[in-house]
């Protein structure tokens, strides 16, 4: 089996890299920004004449959710171009395609968990460019899996947990949204679930293109997860003290892009499709000494 990844340097990239360094049954071919830049469309083709794979996994993205309200056309270009192109290039090799995407595609208010046949409304121009990406790879590759999720996080790279105890080495009081809630992530978890996926397709087991969601239990808010986050620290001894942690209202923290309030993803179909649990981020806590 042969798999191409994109976003190779990303917290998503860089777990596929490290799980798939363990299993050399697989050849992959991991690449970041530099080695190939998906919005240019002959690179992607080239590159996948070359290799032929079995599947592509694309970890490649632009997150700065605050950022591409002003670099509209930057995160389009690749968060949905890049993808329509990997996904073109997909097809013509007859490979399947596994792209990620994000809660972010929702409005955020709905009162129970998202199920993937909700309407998706996006807020910002982040979440728009990843819902056309969405739709993009869908009309491109009839092979294709979207994976929504949230809240990542993992040792390498920029996350909540990480900032937390960045911020917690300076101060002894920190302020923490406590009304917007999801199901945090630890990048890892994805990594082997797309692996997973992956597997059971090339196996020749029958697998329903389309859409699923994959985010962490048990949900919380960033105040809960922030809590969480500082107790596991202290165990670890990687904080001698805990910062003393107030709950704040969204209103007390604007930012330029609209969060969605309520980011709760509903795993049952990926459960029900391929038997994936969905990610217990207490669990990945408990290696919170290779966060630092």
């Amino acid at each position: 089996m042969k798999i191409l990844i994109t976003g190779s340097n990303g917290q998503v990239g860089s777990s596929l890299v490290k799980l798939l360094n363990q299993m050399p049954e697989i050849d992959f071919l991991a690449v970041d920004r530099e080695r190939l830049d998906i919005t240019d469309c002959k690179a992607v083709n080239k590159l996948v004449n070359e290799f032929q794979p079995n599947a592509i996994i694309n970890a490649a993205a632009y997150t700065a959710v605050d950022k591409a309200e002003k670099e509209v056309e930057l995160s389009n270009s690749i968060n949905r171009d890049g993808p329509k192109f990997l996904a073109l290039a997909a097809n013509r090799v007859g490979a399947t395609i596994l792209h990620i995407s994000t809660d972010y595609v929702f409005a955020g208010d709905k009162d129970g968990e998202y199920i993937e046949t909700d309407d998706v409304a996006p807020q910002g121009a982040y979440g728009q460019s990843k819902l056309e990406g969405e739709l993009a790879v869908a009309v491109s590759c009839p092979r294709h899996i979207i994976m929504r999720t949230a809240w990542v996080f993992c040792e390498t790279g920029n996350n909540f947990v990480k900032t937390m105890l960045r911020l917690a080495q300076t101060r002894d009081e920190l302020s923490v949204v406590a009304d917007q809630f999801g199901g945090p992530t630890y990048a890892g978890d994805i990594a082997n679930a797309l692996i997973a996926m992956v597997q059971h397709i090339e196996q020749g087991k029958q697998a329903k293109w389309g859409v699923y969601h994959f985010s962490g239990m048990p949900y919380a808010s960033w105040f809960d997860f922030a809590t969480a986050i500082f107790q596991a620290a202290e165990q670890h001894q990687v904080l001698t003290k805990q910062p003393k942690l107030s709950a704040i209202p969204t209103s007390a923290y604007p930012t330029p892009a609209k969060r969605p309030a309520n980011s709760r993803l509903n795993c049952s179909k990926i459960e029900k499709q391929f038997a994936i649990q969905p990610s217990d981020w207490r669990v990945a806590l408990n290696n919170i000494q290779a966060y630092k």
